[in-house]
């Protein structure tokens, strides 16, 4: 398929499973849904690699173990949407509402989310090299030893969300939220921390950002837990 190959556009309509094959088997090239309603769809293992999604409607929308190589998604609207097990290279998404979708097992080499809604989103042993967030809400996600390894962390949301085992050494928090996140196990070893919300967690928590950098604000707030104070 040539790189700057046309999509065909699809707009404003109601598409299921057997529409969407159609629609692949008839163009030889990728396609581009516009104000597409997918809503409980199950588009499942279908290729859609290089596809375009914008202002589509994907609730509770399947596509477990699609191929989505490539695929750009800008301002959809799809909580409770299935992504397991896809391979969702090079992807972007943009500006899209995607709470409590599912994306166990999904390979997410470099794909990029910026300014999305991932509330109780569920990251599981995902593949997630490159995998790379700006200005997103993960409050409440499962990212269970994701890595976030020397990246520039830029408005995120991980209040409540489950971090166990993340790697964050020498990442920089620019404002974000880490408030009651969960991190046994989690690594910060070099991150920079003075730009994190580390509301709720209390001093025995304190050992898990050994070698990390944080503010005076931030270590009078922990030794606070104490009836100690910073002078």
């Amino acid at each position: 398929m040539g790189e700057g190959q046309l999509h065909f556009e699809i707009e404003d309509e109601t598409l299921g499973r057997e529409d969407v094959q159609a629609l692949l088997n008839a163009h030889n090239g990728p396609l581009r849904f516009i104000g597409v309603d997918f809503t409980d769809a199950d588009l499942s293992r279908l290729m859609l690699d290089r596809c375009e999604f914008q202002r589509c409607t994907l609730l509770r929308s399947q596509f477990l173990g699609a191929r989505l190589e490539g695929t750009q998604w800008t301002g959809c609207r799809g909580a409770h949407a299935v992504f397991e097990a896809t391979h969702l290279l090079e992807a972007s998404f943009s500006n899209c509402d995607l709470n409590n979708t599912r994306w166990q097992r999904a390979k997410l080499a470099q794909v990029a989310f910026n300014g999305c809604k991932l509330t109780g989103a569920n990251f599981s042993h995902c593949s997630s090299l490159g995998l790379s967030f700006n200005e997103t809400r993960l409050n409440s996600a499962f990212l269970p030893g994701m890595s976030f390894a020397r990246s520039t962390l830029n408005n995120l949301d991980f209040s409540d969300a489950d971090l166990s085992d993340a790697d964050f050494r020498k990442a920089e928090f620019v404002d974000c939220s880490l408030a009651h996140a969960r991190i046994n196990g989690a690594t910060f070893a070099g991150a920079d921390l003075r730009g994190a919300d580390l509301s709720g967690f209390r001093l025995n928590d304190a050992k898990l950002f050994k070698g990390a950098v944080i503010s005076r604000a931030q270590a009078s707030m922990l030794l606070s837990e104490l009836g100690l104070s910073v002078a």
